[in-house]
């Protein structure tokens, strides 16, 4: 069965639903466990770690069996990464400081964790 396709327009949409106080000035720094599935429906799990740079932007780090880099932005509770993919990388600030996302036009889906599961 093929994974649905969530567009940006969508994963706003969510974030908005899940926007309750103004969070611009949430500190998403620090090191994440990260919890994926690829667009074949395979698993994958690693790091991820997000420095501020001081001008709005994010550098982010993954470490998931491939190491992946690129730039973030925080608008809101929605946080795009630019990563050299044709799509970025979405996703939402949860209240309990998780993020989940999708990849690759949403073809791919991930989840940022504080604490591994």
């Amino acid at each position: 069965m093929p994974m649905p396709s969530f567009t940006k327009t969508a994963v706003m949409a969510l974030g908005a639903f899940a926007l309750g106080a103004a969070a611009s000035f949430a500190d998403i720094t620090g090191q994440y466990f990260a919890y994926g599935r690829n667009a074949d429906g395979s698993a994958y799990n690693g790091l991820v770690g997000v420095l501020d740079n001081g001008d709005g932007t994010f550098t982010v780090n993954w470490q998931v069996g491939t190491v992946y880099s690129g730039i973030g932005t925080l608008e809101g509770r929605v946080f795009e990464v630019e990563w050299g993919s044709t799509h970025p990388a979405i996703y939402v600030l949860m209240e309990n400081g998780e993020l989940h996302g999708t990849w690759g036009n949403g073809a791919g889906l991930e989840i940022w964790t504080i604490e591994a599961r």
